[in-house]
Order: structure tokens, then sequence, then C-alpha cells
């Protein structure tokens, strides 16, 4: 998009927010190569989908996770910021955004504590795949749709590629924006 990888803008983003390189999650044979400046795992419990994804960021150490869709290309470093700050000051297990979409949340740009593996193992072993299935059973907070806009349109924030299509309209939207 715009001449840069997807990925590369997520990695960008992360790595300015967090200061270190961030781990790649991603079950393709060829992921490795994909970055090879990034450490990459597959799935800890293939084939749960997001929630699997996220399993494996929270259970791959001891420290909290800031997650972000490696196809998510306009997640601007502010917001990672305030999901950062967000998370720490409220000493939530789980600190993610609302949005406008289907969920009203965003998971797949949120931040986890290692504490939330044992829920979402619970989860995944009864197949329920829905990324925020395990929020009852955690600390959940949230920061306000409000909050979310002012950092941009938390639809094209949030915008993930998937498909062709998706590719079209991200780079309409990209040219739009620069």
């Amino acid at each position: 998009m715009g001449g840069r990888r997807i990925l590369d803008r997520v990695v960008d983003a992360l790595r300015a927010v967090t200061g270190r390189a961030p781990l790649l999650i991603a079950n393709a044979p060829d992921a490795a190569a994909w970055r090879p400046d990034l450490q990459t795992f597959p799935d800890a419990r293939p084939g749960f989908g997001s929630l699997g994804g996220i399993y494996t960021a929270v259970t791959g150490g001891t420290d909290r996770v800031l997650c972000v869709a490696w196809d998510m290309p306009f997640v601007p470093e502010q917001l990672l910021r305030a999901l950062v700050e967000g998370a720490t000051a409220g000493n939530y297990d789980a600190f993610l955004p609302e949005s406008s979409g289907r969920r009203g949340l965003e998971p797949l740009c949120a931040v986890y504590d290692a504490s939330c593996g044992p829920a979402i193992a619970r989860r995944l072993d009864q197949g329920d795949l829905k990324a925020i299935s395990f929020h009852s059973d955690v600390r959940v907070g949230i920061l306000s749709l409000a909050e979310v806009a002012k950092f941009g349109d938390p639809v094209e924030m949030f915008f993930n590629v998937n498909t062709p299509d998706e590719l079209a309209r991200a780079e309409a939207l990209w040219r739009r924006r620069a």
C-alpha cells in the first residue's frame, strides 16, 4: 500500500510505541521470511482464528502485550500509546478501544496481560472463538469511542485488509490521506 507493505507499517508503529521489535504471530509456512528481523511464532493452538493468535501472544511471556493485527494499515502510534497508558493506569487485564464495528470493541488492537491466558484457554476448549468471549472472566478497560476518535476515524483506523478489494480500498484511503 503506497509502496510499503502493511506489515512494515504496523511494525514501525509498534516499535515506535514499545521501543522494541514486536513478535509476529503467523501460521504461514514462510512467515519468518516476511521480516527476518522479527521473532515469528505460529499459533500455540492452531485452528482457533484470531483468539488463538491472542492466546499465543499472551502466553508467550509474563508481560502485557500490545496486539495489533498485521493487516491494519492505519492504526496510529498515538492510539497505541493511549492503549498502553490506559492499561497500565487502570490495572486492567485487557484494555481495548471502543469501535463502531460489530463487536463494539476492537480486540485486534488492544493490550492484554498474561493473566488473560487461562480465561482464553477455557474459551478455546469450549470452541468459543469470539475474540471477546473471555472478557467476562477478566478485568476489562475500554478507551471510549470519543477518546478513540481523537486519533482519527475509527472505521479507517481499524480497517483491515484480507482481500484484493480491501487492498484496493486501503490504497484509495492511503492516497486520500497522503
